[in-house]
Order: C-alpha cells, then structure tokens, then sequence
C-alpha cells in the first residue's frame, strides 16, 4: 500500500527547533495525507570544527550516535527529553516519523564503538570510512538502531547502503526487525540492477527509484525524452513497483522549481501525477515543495544541507502554518495543486487499487502522442479513474480508448489537459 512521507531539514523549519513542529504542522501534513516525516538531522552530527562543511555542517557526519544536535532543542540540556516528546506529539497526531541512518561513515571526530578507516569516500572529507571487516562495526550498528526504535522511531532512511557489504546490511536489518517487526527500512541506491537483491536478500521495505521513475520523469521534463520510457520501466520492475518509493525531490536533489530542473512548478505536474498516482509505489514530497520553492538561496538549485539558510518558500509555509499568514498567490496556487493531487493519492483507489497502462492502447488517429502524452487507468472493486498526464509544450486533444480488457467493456474519454499538466476523470458511472 502506498505511503506517503514527507521528508524535512529539522533545522530549517520554523525557529529551527523540534518545538516548531507541533499541532498546526502536524493538522497540515495530516491536510496532504502524510503518512510518515522524515526528520532530517536529528542525531548529532560534527559542528564547529575545522573539517566541517560548512556551517553548522552536514548532519551526515555523525559524531554521536546516542546523541541528538543540541542546537534543535529549546534547551540544549533537555534535548533527548525533547526529540521523545517530538515523537509522542508525531504519534499523537497519527503519524509516523523517520530518521537517518548512515551505515557506510562517520565524521572525522566521531568516538565510538564503531570502527572505521582513516579515509573517506570521494570527497566527504568531514567523515572517515566505516570498517566492516570488524565484527564491532556491525554489533555497534544493530545497536545503534534499536536504540533510536526505543524511543519509538518507526523506521530508517538508509544513506548510501550500496557502500556497504550487502552481507552486514541484511544481518544488521534482520537483527533489529527481530525485536521491532514493524520498522520499515529505506534504502537509497542508485544501481537498478541491484534493486531485487536490495529488496528480496538484504530485506530492504522501499528503494529510492532514482534511477528509474526519478530520472525517467526528469529526462522526459528536461530533456525531451520519450514518454515510452515509463511504460518500459514499470514493465521492467514488475512485482517490485509496489516496493519503490518516488520522489522528484529530496536534499541530494534539485529543487523541481529550480532553473536547474523545471524552472517553474507548474512544468512539473505532468511528472509529479505521474510519480504520485500511477500504481502502489510510495511517495515522497520534500517541505517546501508544494509551494515551488526554488532554493535561490543555495547551491545550484539545492536547499543547502551545509550551512544555515532562510529559503523563502519554506519561511512563507511555516508562516501559513503557525500564524495564518496568506501567501502570494503563486505559491497558493501551487500548494492548491498539491494539495489536490496528494487528497487523491491518499483515497483508497490511488493508495491500493490496480493500474493499467494504455499508452500502447492509443490508435494514430487518437491524438494521443506516445512519446509526449502518458495515460493509465486506476480501479478496484468500487471505482475507477483515468489519469492522463501531458508532458508538452501545448495543450493535449486527445479521445483515449480504455479497452474492455482494463473496464470490462471498451469506452472512450475526450481529453483537453494544458501543457505540462495533468487531468483525473472519475469514470464510476461509466
């Protein structure tokens, strides 16, 4: 079944405390159908040091793992007390919460049980490489994570779990889900000809799908690639789609909005209905996102993980948020969009009803443009819709032919969608 998670950098939201996520945060996320949030940042991590990053660093470096960044508390002395209150007021509103877990380093002052080299993958200089060939290393981890589950953290965002032996990965996951069952476990990976064994061996519940959905849709926004790609893909990953989690942003990412990506939210919500409603797969929406923000602020489109920043779009959604303070009408029309498309993923026939693809269905004469156009259909025992998504710079006319293989009797829908956009036809009377 689809989950939905919203992934944020705890520091950058409201005055940058785990306080400022409280009842109002929490209605609102409950508002898009937020299953999951992913606090970003949350075990202490190397700041104020001469090998850090930026300012106050990258909460990927991890220099205590028992240890929570002082700086997001309201009293740094309390701060433990206050990320299990964070998470009891996470419960409380019927969500669930996320953290990092990041197997393959730590930072270059960290002390502890786990046992690294004197090195660094690529160019992270402000960590040193974890050793597995040590059985400490791998004890030390299943530690680590059962003791973040007992302060009732409902699952992991895995960094860079293909850096890692595959065989402590699965031991170290099979371990902890002894004790805690109903953790769930996100791997970014990058190689999709690893996603099976990531998923089947080493027990792995959701893979980033960067390498398929992520950059097939991009490609397609950007790049003018064919839309056929999606059909391909999703044919490719059979009965792993459900296990995949979508995104079209996240902190290693640019922003959608970005000159650097689509340039504007709204040439990127043909790709987000896409990734959002055509099958089972999670999804995950980055904060700031439904409102277009663009990260002017950072770094080449990216909203910086590294030094301290105010991005706009961010400040003027807290804002909404905890004072009702109105936005400009750009960025409300964007969240109006949003919130439309992420109520409709939510519903039971989006979040677990089957799909079918009828790109391939589409005579010549249709209007219907396989390498521009992408269209399937949602249904299960009670309903049924048509999702038809335009990845073009015109308006889409087309009449689309839903077999009777997919609806029990052959049919067909006249659709008018606006470039770069996207169309929902409920079709139960049909």
């Amino acid at each position: 079944m689809k989950k939905i998670i919203y992934q944020a950098l705890t520091r950058l939201w409201g005055d940058g405390h785990m306080s400022s996520w409280d009842r109002k945060s929490f209605e609102y996320l409950k508002s898009l159908g937020v299953d999951y949030i992913w606090y970003t940042g949350i075990p202490r991590h190397a700041s104020g040091e001469d090998f850090v990053k930026g300012n106050p660093g990258s909460p990927y470096a991890i220099c205590d793992w028992k240890d929570v960044n002082p700086y997001l508390a309201d009293n740094p002395g309390r701060r433990k007390t206050e990320f299990r209150d964070l998470v009891k007021r996470t419960h409380e509103a019927g969500l669930k919460c996320i953290i990092d877990f990041i197997p393959n380093h730590v930072a270059c002052n960290y002390s502890g049980p786990i046992v690294h080299h004197d090195w660094c993958d690529g160019d992270w200089t402000d960590t040193r490489k974890n050793d597995y060939s040590r059985r400490e290393t791998v004890e030390a981890m299943v530690d680590i994570l059962k003791y973040w589950a007992s302060k009732g953290v409902d699952g992991f965002r895995c960094d860079m779990v293909e850096l890692v032996p595959k065989e402590a990965m699965t031991e170290i996951i099979s371990r902890v889900k002894e004790k805690y069952p109903a953790l769930i476990f996100i791997a970014e990976v990058y190689n999709i000809d690893g996603y099976w064994e990531y998923l089947n061996t080493v027990g792995f519940d959701l893979l980033y799908d960067k390498s398929g959905i992520y950059d097939k849709l991009r490609a397609i926004t950007c790049s003018n690639a064919s839309a056929k790609q999606l059909t391909w893909h999703w044919q490719w990953l059979g009965d792993m789609q459900d296990r995949m989690l979508n995104f079209l942003e996240n902190h290693d990412e640019q922003r959608l909005a970005s000159p650097w990506f689509a340039g504007t939210p709204q040439k990127g919500y043909a790709a987000l209905s896409y990734a959002l409603l055509f099958n089972k797969a999670s999804f995950m929406l980055y904060f700031g996102q439904e409102v277009g923000e663009d990260a002017a602020e950072g770094h080449e489109g990216r909203t910086s993980i590294f030094e301290w920043c105010r991005p706009q779009g961010i400040d003027a959604l807290h804002a909404l948020i905890s004072e009702g303070k109105e936005m400009d009408e750009a960025k409300t029309a964007v969240l109006t969009k949003y919130r439309e498309l992420m109520c409709l993923a939510s519903e039971e026939l989006f979040r677990d009803g089957e799909n079918w693809d009828l790109a391939y269905c589409q005579p010549e004469e249709s209007g219907f443009n396989q390498d521009r156009h992408a269209a399937f259909l949602r249904f299960n025992a009670k309903h049924k819709a048509l999702v038809f998504c335009n990845f073009s710079n015109t308006v889409a006319d087309a009449e689309i032919v839903v077999p009777a293989e997919a609806a029990g009797k052959e049919f067909r829908i006249e659709v008018q969608v606006p470039a770069w956009d996207s169309s929902v036809i409920f079709l139960d009377s049909i």
